[in-house]
């Protein structure tokens, strides 16, 4: 081959390399940028649950403050529900008082942590499915193990599924918040922190209601002393 092809050819090849390299050095970038993404998105810690609030809800200290966590795609029955208690109480048994792991999933609207909960290395998300006492939140779920656990609980009639006919949760809250809109709206009486029976009454209260007084710090959580 003459010298000047030679020469061509050498540059085609170089330039070929820097091509090469440079759409690895993109790869990696994009990579690491992947790895961040999910990190931020995700992450793994323990603390030890100091409250429960309802059958999906609890505050378990994180470095020493109190942080609220709502149980990720389940919906336990409310306070005032049939089944609301028993619900709150097999939450307290198997979560109450134990390190916990807490897998992070993101935050709802109401800005709470959402999370899968390990107590004493039960998978309380599941398990509060398991014995009938928490639906599989079909509107955020996508785990087909909690819906097979559900229809399961469901076929055995267990928990709440002993009742023929269920109120699901997210109904029963929209028909408060339907007759919070309307003549006699508990959003005209005036209540204080003391008065409510948990932590997700006060947040109806505080969003649906517009009541802010009930968080006095502006940190979007209502009287601590229910919510942390």
């Amino acid at each position: 081959m003459p010298g000047g092809g030679k020469a061509i050819l050498r540059a085609h090849l170089g330039r070929a390399n820097r091509a090469l390299h440079h759409i690895k050095t993109k790869m990696r970038v994009f990579l690491v940028l992947i790895l961040v993404s999910l990190a931020a998105r995700a992450e793994d810690w323990s603390g030890r649950v100091v409250g429960v609030h309802d059958g999906d809800t609890v505050t378990v200290l994180r470095d020493g403050i109190g942080t609220l966590v709502r149980l990720d795609e389940i919906d336990a029955p409310e306070l005032g529900q049939a089944f609301g208690r028993e619900a709150k109480k097999s939450l307290s048994q198997l979560c109450f008082g134990r390190l916990a792991e807490v897998h992070e999933q993101g935050r709802d609207k109401y800005d709470r942590l959402l999370a899968r909960l390990s107590c004493a290395g039960i998978d309380a998300n599941a398990e509060q499915v398991r014995r009938g006492l928490a639906w599989f939140y079909t509107r955020y779920g996508h785990d087909d193990g909690l819906r097979a656990l559900e229809n399961l609980a469901r076929a055995r009639r267990v928990g709440l599924w002993a009742d023929p006919r269920p109120i699901p949760p997210w109904e029963f809250r929209h028909t408060s918040s339907r007759a919070a809109s309307g003549s006699g709206s508990p959003c005209n009486k005036e209540k204080t922190c003391g008065e409510f029976r948990s932590c997700r009454e006060a947040l109806f209260y505080l969003h649906r209601c517009g009541w802010s007084r009930l968080d006095r710090n502006h940190d979007g959580v209502p009287c601590e002393s229910l919510c942390r």
